[in-house]
């Protein structure tokens, strides 16, 4: 069975690279694919595990990337203005709905760790975080391998 699960990984892997420059949706789909392969096969998921846990993953997901990336993205609007003209007022503004954001995405996290409580054992949520944190940090490294893009 793990043997199966290493070998789906190696396919997507290389499928991945048998691609020139997708466009960034396609991009965005290999790498969602490479990730549920990386934690289903770090997680050891059984069946049920997964057919239950996937779903709530992927909510979670969508609501963790929609919080980072659209009201980020408004912030980094306001920061990339000339910060030297910002008033205190502005910038405690600011800093206060970038509190509120880092605040709702932690009660999200919470609110996922806890619906996982039923459905995986304590040990594959804390190994989720890890699992996480590593296909992160190897997609990052890979990025970089690559070089900038010219």
């Amino acid at each position: 069975m793990k043997t199966n699960k290493l070998l789906l990984i190696i396919v997507l892997l290389l499928s991945v690279h048998s691609f020139a420059q997708p466009p960034m949706g396609e991009k965005k789909e290999q790498i969602k694919a490479l990730k549920v392969g990386f934690i289903t096969n770090e997680l050891s998921l059984t069946p049920d595990e997964a057919a239950k846990f996937w779903p709530i993953y992927n909510a979670f997901d969508d609501k963790q990337f929609e919080l980072r990336h659209q009201k980020m993205r408004a912030f980094k609007d306001r920061i990339d203005d000339d910060l030297d003209k910002m008033s205190d007022k502005e910038a405690s503004a600011l800093l206060a709905q970038m509190e509120s954001n880092e605040d709702d995405l932690y009660q999200i996290r919470k609110k996922f760790i806890a619906s996982l409580k039923g459905i995986l054992p304590p040990v594959k949520i804390i190994k989720l975080k890890k699992a996480e944190d590593d296909f992160n940090r190897k997609l990052l490294q890979q990025y970089r391998a690559k070089g900038p893009r010219r």
